[in-house]
């Protein structure tokens, strides 16, 4: 158990601060995450608990601050994702503040509402739970990149919008081209807060590195604030002034007595208000899934790191179930804040735990002090962060007319997300990135190699006779090796890459061993293929027809369903493409498809390389050999035995077996009834480079070297012939492998 601990400690990412080199760019990273996100929690709490009334605006902040500290604690002890800081986020306060806004049209009370936001958001959590157990989150990692690129654009300018009317001090509900386009609108005062704290912000990382620029302009900000002060004595007002953000309205003695209070209250919900609270908890969990999961894979981007997407989706589910559950507002992985870590130096996800406690210090005892932190400052950051959040890179697909569709889909992505939402946005640039891909694999064919039978054969070795017919009549078949996906984006180009070989050749044999899945509008094609190939009377053979491909698919059984196999013996299905083109040769050289009767063994002087040999020189040939019996799996030699025996098959067959390493094994070549083998270790007398193993019931002839050299003493002739027929044999099939090779390298 110990040693698996010790394991586990050595694992990336085990510890929250890695190595202590780490923990300064933690320690500014969470620090000025805390200082974005903390204001922004509150105001999303105060904005959700207006809806009840006035009285319940301090309830908001605290429920903001609630949500900050723990969100930050949970998510980021328990999720795996560096950087990442976990708060109230927009998409929580827009549904929970809809959600606030109906029961009070409804005549509910507001303690009652109270209440239902509770467990709205412990639902909420338990949703994120379970996607996260059920793997959901792995889908994320599919979006593709002009997806992202648009989504990080849009976000960024978002955000820039958002904060343009603090930057110049507007009043609130005013748009940010309203704001932009009217100076009148315009404070002063904040117009230089802000300006002082982006001019900062952006010059101090070129002047210094010590620490970041991002707490520079934060500081800028509070000194131009604090000079402006020393002019207007108006300023110096925390309470109701526009410029700061104010009291946040808490303190240490009311937090317990408050989330006490309300789960004291829990027992007068009845079971149906409960059950109604599942829609919208599924809604809010899929809203925060998507926020927390886009800000992992922008964050993957910028840092060429990779997140646990489900682990992620846990840890946000166990942080939003204990935020709601003391009274917090739920959220996600923060976009802006996170950047702001980032920015700031960042390294671990201790991050977002510093974050956390820094957000529950300032509350508790930093207050006064958070109070008088200027809205333009934090908009001025905001900003920054949003300017370099925008995706440049994109410019450069209208250089090429092969990527201009590229950057229509992140343009596509941009304008949606500032004209509908993200989650619109995601879903536009997700269904042109499927348009792309489909187009692209419309443009190629799915065809890895189109070979004849007498280019490539099986690993039967025949007798040179036969080989010769082969060479012949080998083109009467010819195989098609396939890849990649068979759907309906690339079956017609399919079809007019088989079309001209369905209508001559006898046999069509398709290779599926590379083919990573089958839909149904290419499994109607191979029908139609099965069809056209029937009415000629030919065949059509299909090889390696997996039962479980890469998506879980049986495909056997999916060429069942699909009708494919309703065609008698028109097709066939075999486990390798070997045995198909075994089976092929077999047709063309005319043996029977019938069941053979069992062979009987084979004599010396049957046998083509003792033909017309006198029959007192075999009998004292056959008198010099053992004649020995293998069952099936039983080993006649293994690779790194010495080469000192030829072997002739009576009957029976011979796998030839090669490794691959890692204990895996091939099979190269088959003997059988009249063939020899083991000759070339034999000629060049080095070790066995492989393994003759008994397919079937065996029985061989086996001639030593040492009976091999008595035999050369007293039949010289026949010694002769028979090193001269083994060259032979052994040249003739390494030229049909050379010419294989050649074939396989040019497709």
């Amino acid at each position: 158990m110990e040693q698996t601990a010790t394991a586990a400690a050595r694992k990336p990412g085990f510890s929250l601060f890695g190595n202590g080199k780490q923990v300064p760019g933690d320690f500014w990273g969470g620090l000025a995450a805390m200082l974005v996100a903390l204001p922004a929690s509150i105001a999303f709490g105060v904005t959700v608990y207006a809806a009840m009334g006035p009285a319940y605006a301090a309830y908001g902040a605290l429920a903001g601050i609630i949500g900050a500290t723990v969100m930050g604690l949970v998510a980021s002890t328990l999720g795996g994702t560096d950087r990442l800081i976990s708060a109230p986020c927009a998409p929580a306060a827009a549904v929970l503040s809809a959600f606030a806004i109906e029961l009070v049209a409804q005549g509910v009370s507001p303690g009652s509402i109270v209440l239902l936001m509770i467990m709205l958001g412990v639902l909420t959590g338990i949703v994120q739970l379970l996607l996260g157990f059920v793997g959901v989150g792995k889908l994320i990692k599919y979006i593709p990149y002009p997806v992202v690129s648009g989504y990080l654009s849009g976000v960024g300018l978002i955000i820039i919008g958002s904060q343009i009317p603090k930057f110049v001090g507007a009043n609130g509900g005013t748009r940010w081209w309203e704001a932009l386009l009217s100076p009148l609108l315009w404070n002063w005062h904040s117009v230089a807060i802000g300006g002082a704290t982006v001019l900062v912000a952006v010059v101090a990382p070129r002047l210094t590195q010590k620490v970041p620029g991002i707490i520079l302009g934060i500081l800028a900000g509070l000194c131009t604030y604090f000079g402006l002060a020393a002019q207007d004595p108006a300023l110096w007002e925390v309470t109701n002034n526009p410029l700061v953000v104010g009291p946040l309205g808490a303190t240490g003695e009311g937090y317990f007595e408050s989330i006490t209070g309300r789960w004291n209250e829990i027992g007068e919900l009845r079971l149906g208000q409960i059950a109604g609270l599942f829609g919208s908890a599924l809604t809010l969990a899929v809203l925060l899934s998507i926020d927390t999961l886009k800000t992992c894979v922008v964050l993957d981007q910028l840092t060429r790191s990779h997140h646990d997407s489900n682990r992620e989706l846990i840890a946000q589910g166990m942080a939003n179930v204990a935020s709601s559950a003391v009274g917090g507002i739920p959220g996600a992985g923060t976009m802006g804040a996170t950047l702001v870590s980032l920015n700031s130096g960042a390294k671990t996800r201790a991050t977002g735990v510093l974050e956390g406690l820094f957000a529950l210090v300032a509350a508790l005892i930093l207050g006064s002090f958070i109070a008088w932190i200027p809205v333009a400052t934090l908009a001025g950051i905001l900003i920054v962060i949003g300017v370099r959040m925008i995706d440049r890179e994109p410019l450069r697909f209208l250089e090429s007319r092969a990527t201009v569709f590229d950057f229509a889909v992140v343009l596509a992505v941009v304008v949606v997300a500032l004209t509908v939402g993200l989650i619109a946005a995601s879903g536009v640039g997700v269904a042109m990135a499927i348009i792309l891909f489909v187009r692209e694999q419309i443009g190629g064919t799915v065809v890895r190699h189109k070979i004849y039978v007498n280019q490539m054969s099986s690993t039967w070795y025949r007798p040179e006779a036969e080989v010769r017919i082969l060479d012949q009549k080998g083109d009467q078949a010819v195989i098609f090796e396939l890849q990649g996906s068979l759907f309906f984006g690339n079956t017609q180009q399919l079809y007019a890459d088989l079309e001209h070989e369905i209508n001559t050749r006898s046999y069509i044999i398709i290779d599926l061993k590379r083919v990573q899945s089958v839909d149904v509008t290419a499994a109607h094609l191979l029908n139609q293929v099965r069809d056209a190939i029937q009415e000629r009377g030919a065949r059509l053979l299909l090889s390696n027809v997996r039962e479980n491909l890469p998506n879980g698919r049986n495909l056997r059984e999916f060429f069942e369903q699909t009708g494919l196999m309703d065609a008698g013996d028109t097709v066939r299905i075999f486990p390798e493409l070997d045995s198909a083109i075994a089976w092929v040769e077999d047709r063309i050289l005319g043996e029977s498809e019938s069941t053979p009767e069992p062979e009987a063994p084979m004599q010396l002087q049957e046998m083509d390389l003792f033909a017309k040999r006198k029959d007192e020189t075999l009998k004292d040939l056959e008198a010099r050999m053992q004649l020995r019996t293998y069952q099936p799996g039983e080993a006649l030699y293994v690779r790194g035995a010495p080469g000192d025996e030829l072997f002739w098959v009576r009957h029976g067959t011979i796998r030839i077996m090669a490794p691959l390493g890692a204990g895996r094994m091939r099979h190269i070549a088959s003997f059988g009834r009249g063939d020899f083998f083991g000759g070339l270790a034999f000629l060049d007398n080095l070790p066995r480079t492989n393994d003759a193993v008994a397919h079937t019931v065996t029985e061989v002839y086996v001639l030593s070297r040492e009976q091999f050299n008595q035999i050369a003493d007293t039949h010289k002739k026949l010694a002769f012939n028979l090193i001269e027929a083994m060259a032979r044999t052994l040249a003739m099939r390494l030229r049909h492998a050379e010419v294989e090779l050649t074939m396989l390298q040019e497709y």
